[in-house]
């Protein structure tokens, strides 16, 4: 009984209904979530702190009775304090952010600012923080830049609370969020162009780049004791640099290399290429007998297109690698499926031509805008809602996508609010337009708001269409919904 009239007067005192269960022990809110199944926990500092959420929350209470219970937790008194504390829940601190990323992704991560193990990391929020910090800051700063949706960030963030714990008063190790477009000018300032990325200063003044980006947390400890500027990169040699059997041609050789042979296959490629790099070992195989053999069908020659773009313009390069085949200098076939060693060798003895090629989807007619380089950030300006998809042309998943994404545009295709967008990263100079976005791998489904990043959407590529204007293509009433506003 006196545990009743303690509970009616605490609950009386705030003005709060007695549907409202009012739980202080562990064991009590175990069952409580055990036995009802749509269960909301109100979590305040104090019991005079909660007051306004409690008053809407009787409200609430009222509304749904016998359809959803409302539970409340005074962490300001002895025994809702240790169940606040077991819980890991700070209602001190600031919940806003965590509300809208929660209510965009319920099942996602908390934010990290909010994340009860990050309390030893300063999260800074603007620019004007970031520069009092660094001007007001005695200790040495340790700053990650990074993107809520980065996955090496994510991984790196346990590592770096742990090191921000065992250093605390010694070293600042802070963290910002500057993939929003408002901080481009930071990000070219300090030469962020990937996430993470940890910048060292002392005294506000940068001195130099950590870039052991799988450290653990001693590591990271052990470096700020004794900060050294990372190690200068070996830089890698020019293909043409290598022994390579390959001829390499230039601007200058191109026509009067390909005059002199009967049969040529040539290798258009980029440096930063990855689809480059994983066949040259390949097309330096095929090359070692071909080039090298007396009775050899036909040569391979390699010219890089991002250097001697006179060829490259001329052929009309727009991908990497691409490679095409010539008979006594005269271009016959662009050869798309050639990408080993067996392939090639097995093409160079008997030359035909390819079947076909698909239709591009930038080619087909489709309510979906193809942007480029040249476009993207004026485009997506004018746009109240852009989902935009960025892809590769070979990649599997993308073309599993497609019909998905273009389903879509054709349903909002006259609303002026909307655009699904489209970038080929593949082609040209969208390759750094794909990089600035932070893109990892394909497709990557990112949503603007009037060309400001606004998220990701992270779910399975192969399987689920995109959600983050819609949250589903496949839900046309919630499709509508949008398209309403």
């Amino acid at each position: 009984v006196s545990v009743r009239v303690w509970l009616l007067s605490a609950l009386e005192a705030v003005k709060v209904s007695p549907l409202i269960e009012k739980v202080g022990d562990h064991k009590d809110l175990k069952k409580l979530l055990r036995t009802r199944t749509n269960v909301l926990v109100l979590y305040t500092k104090t019991a005079a702190a909660g007051d306004a959420h409690l008053k809407l929350l009787s409200d609430v209470a009222q509304a749904l009775k016998g359809q959803a219970t409302i539970a409340w937790v005074d962490c300001g008194d002895s025994d809702g304090r240790k169940l606040c504390k077991k819980m890991k829940v700070d209602p001190g601190s600031r919940q806003g952010g965590s509300m809208v990323a929660f209510l965009k992704d319920p099942s996602g991560p908390p934010l990290w600012e909010e994340n009860p193990e990050a309390k030893d990391v300063v999260h800074v929020e603007t620019e004007k923080d970031f520069r009092k910090l660094l001007k007001k800051e005695e200790r040495p700063v340790l700053m990650m830049f990074y993107a809520p949706w980065c996955g090496v960030c994510k991984r790196m963030q346990p590592i770096f609370q742990q090191a921000a714990t065992e250093t605390k008063g010694k070293y600042v190790l802070a963290g910002m969020n500057v993939h929003p477009a408002q901080f481009d000018g930071l990000k070219q300032e300090f030469s962020v162009k990937g996430y993470p990325t940890f910048c060292y200063f002392q005294k506000g003044r940068f001195l130099h780049h950590y870039e052991n980006y799988g450290a653990g947390a001693a590591d990271l400890v052990a470096w700020l004791k004794d900060p050294q500027p990372p190690q200068p990169k070996t830089p890698e040699v020019p293909w043409a640099e290598t022994d390579s059997a390959v001829f390499h041609l230039t601007d200058e050789s191109f026509d009067g290399f390909l005059e002199e042979q009967p049969a040529a296959l040539v290798m258009f490629y980029a440096p930063w290429c990855g689809h480059c790099k994983k066949m040259k070992p390949e097309f330096d195989e095929a090359a070692e007998i071909l080039n090298r053999g007396s009775d050899s069908p036909g040569v391979l020659a390699a010219l890089d297109a991002t250097v001697h773009k006179a060829v490259g313009d001329r052929f009309k390069i727009s991908g990497f690698p691409t490679l095409k085949y010539f008979q006594n200098g005269e271009e016959k076939f662009t050869l798309p499926q050639l990408r080993s060693k067996d392939k090639i060798m097995e093409f160079m003895h008997n030359p035909q031509a390819p079947p076909p090629p698909e239709r591009s989807w930038e080619d087909r007619p489709s309510s979906v805008s193809h942007l480029g380089s040249e476009d993207f950030r004026e485009a997506l300006k004018k746009k109240r809602h852009a989902l935009v998809m960025f892809y590769a042309p070979w990649c599997p998943h993308c073309k599993s996508a497609v019909p998905h994404f273009t389903a879509a545009a054709e349903l909002f295709k006259e609303d002026r609010k909307i655009v699904y967008a489209a970038v080929d990263c593949t082609k040209g100079l969208n390759h750094d337009v794909c990089k600035q976005e932070g893109v990892e791998g394909y497709p990557t489904f990112s949503y603007y708001h009037y060309g400001k990043f606004v998220e990701k959407y992270n779910g399975d590529r192969g399987v689920s269409p995109p959600r983050p204007i819609a949250r589903c293509f496949t839900d046309i009433d919630r499709l509508k919904e949008v398209r309403a506003e």
